[in-house]
């Protein structure tokens, strides 16, 4: 997973584009968060950084990362808005708490499982698993 400035700057060079201030200043915000970020927290975010980066150059970076598998965009409840985070590879899915809205990660092989079963018994061809499983985290089970 690429998470440094100088690391940004050679994948981008990779697909034949430049390091520009707005670009950074994304990448800067969300590499730095400590949760998952909805576009208009990334926004503002960048907004109080950077006043002279508006929105629409923070929404194509965002886009950009995203088409160049840099960062993720998950649907984390069924009417929230997307989320951001650096990308990672498929095998981290998400468990969000119900309670107090917590996201974290789980590394294991379910989703390996998935992707062999859809292949098996389906002929269906994963080329991305974003997976979510709701429910109570340790802090606020009962």
């Amino acid at each position: 997973m690429t998470s440094s400035a100088s690391d940004l700057k050679a994948a981008l060079a990779v697909a034949g584009l430049r390091l520009t201030g707005p670009r950074l200043a994304v990448w800067e915000v969300v590499s730095s968060a400590s949760d998952h970020m909805t576009a208009d927290e990334i926004a503002s975010e960048v907004g109080r950084v950077d006043p002279t980066v508006n929105r629409s150059s923070v929404y194509r970076s965002l886009a950009l990362f995203d088409e160049l598998g840099l960062m993720r965009q998950s649907s984390l409840g069924p009417t929230d808005a997307s989320h951001w985070e650096l990308a990672h590879p498929d095998e981290q899915f998400h468990m969000r708490c119900e309670s107090c809205g917590s996201v974290e990660h789980h590394t294991g092989d379910l989703v390996d499982r998935v992707r062999d079963h859809l292949a098996g018994d389906h002929g269906f061809q994963a080329t991305r698993v974003d997976l979510l499983v709701t429910g109570l985290c340790r802090n606020c089970h009962p």
